[in-house]
């Protein structure tokens, strides 16, 4: 059942209500051009109600983009809970990653692009960051866990090496993901061929050399000022 089916709602329910019909619109249209108006109407309540929960469209997408981290990283844990081998592990989330962005371009491109981005701050929301952070956990476990060839452990003298493994790892899959969204490579049935074949090539550099971010890099949202 979609989320936007579940009727009535209740005004504790109105806030996953909005979200959820969010989610809908965005994987049917692919746009973010939608009005908060719209998604009232889809979930059945007043054109005024969803700005009870949210001040605009853009902490709405926070929302929404941060439900997105929340179903990726699901992805991910369901797809290594049964493998032991942690560069198996990094292998699983690495198919997980790319096929949920081919699978909803849209929703990947505002949990990864710069649309959210643009706020005073100059950051992104709060509740993104979060959900971004325990995706990023499950990259983390697998790296220090020997998917490399070696332990790396989670330690604050490792973290310029631990983040510099994730750049690269990262890098290869969002070029990757991009690439397949935009058929600039394809087809899109060898999703997890294409990004075995890189994620190998790339473990097997990272085994020998890991370079280490340079001092006062992040890598992942960028931290709130």
């Amino acid at each position: 059942m979609r989320a936007t089916e579940q009727r009535p709602y209740h005004h504790g329910d109105l806030h996953r209500a909005i979200v959820g019909a969010a989610l809908d619109v965005l994987s049917e249209s692919q746009s973010t051009e939608f009005s908060l108006r719209e998604l009232a109407r889809r979930a059945g309540v007043s054109h005024n109600a969803p700005y009870k929960h949210f001040a605009d469209k853009r902490e709405l997408l926070g929302a929404v983009s941060a439900v997105g981290f929340e179903l990726l990283a699901k992805r991910m844990a369901d797809a290594t809970k049964e493998l032991d081998s942690p560069r198996e592990r990094l292998a699983a989330i690495a198919r997980a990653y790319v096929c949920g962005g081919v699978n909803n371009p849209a929703l990947y491109r505002l949990m990864f692009g710069g649309y959210l981005g643009g706020g005073q701050d100059n950051g992104r929301p709060a509740i993104e960051r979060t959900a971004a952070h325990s995706m990023k956990a499950l990259v983390v476990e697998a790296i220090c866990d020997g998917a490399l060839g070696r332990l790396i452990p989670n330690t604050a003298a490792n973290a310029r090496t631990i983040d510099g493994a994730i750049l690269i790892f990262w890098s290869q899959m969002h070029g990757l993901t991009l690439l397949l969204v935009d058929s600039l490579v394809g087809p899109s049935g060898k999703i997890e061929e294409l990004s075995e074949g890189v994620l190998q090539g790339m473990l097997d550099g990272l085994a020998n050399c890991i370079p280490e971010v340079p001092d006062g890099v992040w890598v992942g949202p960028p931290p709130a000022e």
